[in-house]
């Protein structure tokens, strides 16, 4: 017998909010996704959401549903798909509410998928060697474009004697932003963890950990479920950094009714299509740079750079030019690469259905 999900659409006569079922709420099931789906549709494909991503495939959980789904390219940790039990790789894909992307590392060109459908993301750092505000900028940078509220989490501030400095210089990442990013010093070992992230960790919401390795966000997930969830492990004495832990992206459905997003450390994150969550970290420099005489101005020593003009005067820090100008360099190279891709892959199309149409048919 079919399940009946009519209960879960949202009302469309301005009448009182149809609650959604326990199951699905503590999934992160919201009026945005029930909203692209009918009755019927629901009937024959329940919704379920990507909990886990591996080699071998998708693991996915619902209302009362787990099941596994064969690998697929477009879906990544954090996905709404419509399950459909006779065809499971033709299960429909939801439309995401956030996205987070990054270019995948090594040579090629890709972009790789991190997590969909994120409310608030932890950009974990610690207060050691492992700090580096550039690597922040690019992780608020890469929350910005995807729409998603970061909260930079700097651990390990029981191992410093100064974790204050550490919050200040982090303070610093979106002193230029529309909106300032939340700073939560803490130690991730103790209760502090759910004391001060509470705000942000709220029934029905999604929350994830993005990082470098080592900095503690396994630890965070534990401290948050209050049993070993995740994996952990510690760090090299030697350097500070950190050694993986997490081989997987998994999705950690709570107790107190919220899903929490592991991920693998980053070695690598390499911005693509972020222009806009660039210029959000460093409106600042956006806003400068308009003011330039020239729209093509380098900010080096052209004539009326008003660039140039604020880093004399002491208002803006030449290093911070710097890393601003890495990113959009980056940024810029990385899609302008993958548009080329795109259209050749398009060429490449063209060119095979044309072969195909002009080919006489056999007798």
């Amino acid at each position: 017998m079919a399940r009946d999900y009519s209960r879960f659409m949202p009302s469309l006569t301005g009448g009182s909010r149809i609650h959604t079922p326990t199951g699905l709420e503590r999934l992160g099931w919201t009026s945005h996704f029930a909203q692209q789906v009918g009755v019927d549709d629901l009937s024959r494909t329940p919704p379920v959401r990507v909990t886990s991503v591996e080699r071998s495939g998708l693991r996915v959980e619902g209302d009362g549903l787990q099941a596994a789904l064969p690998p697929r390219a477009d879906a990544t940790v954090g996905d709404w798909l419509l399950h459909d039990a006779a065809r499971p790789g033709a299960s429909r894909l939801l439309t995401r509410k956030s996205l987070f992307r990054r270019r995948a590392a090594g040579t090629g060109r890709e972009v790789q998928l991190i997590a969909a459908n994120v409310d608030t993301v932890f950009v974990v750092t610690s207060c050691n060697r492992d700090f580096n505000v550039a690597r922040l900028e690019r992780y608020v940078a890469l929350a910005f474009e995807a729409g998603v509220e970061p909260v930079i989490v700097a651990t390990k501030a029981d191992l410093t004697d100064d974790p204050q400095g550490f919050a200040a210089a982090a303070e610093e990442v979106s002193v230029a932003a529309p909106m300032p990013v939340p700073v939560v010093v803490l130690d991730a070992l103790g209760s502090e963890p759910k004391e001060k992230l509470a705000p942000w960790c709220k029934p029905g919401r999604t929350v994830a950990f993005l990082g470098s390795s080592g900095v503690g966000k396994s630890t965070l997930v534990n401290a948050l479920s209050g049993r070993t969830t995740a994996a952990t492990g510690g760090i090299r004495e030697d350097d500070d950094r950190g050694r993986h832990t997490t081989t997987g992206r998994h999705l950690y459905v709570l107790p107190e009714g919220y899903a929490v997003l592991d991920t693998p450390g980053m070695r690598e994150l390499q911005l693509t299509d972020a222009a806009e969550g660039i210029a959000e970290v460093f409106a600042d420099l956006t806003e400068l740079s308009a003011r330039c005489r020239f729209s093509d101005c380098r900010h080096e020593d052209e004539p009326g750079c008003a660039v140039r003009a604020a880093i004399a005067s002491g208002e803006i820090d030449e290093a911070r030019l710097k890393r601003w100008q890495k990113l959009q360099r980056e940024e810029a190279f990385n899609s302008a690469s993958l548009a080329e891709r795109r259209e050749r892959d398009r060429a490449f199309g063209r060119m095979v259905r044309s072969i195909v149409k002009d080919k006489p048919a056999k007798r």
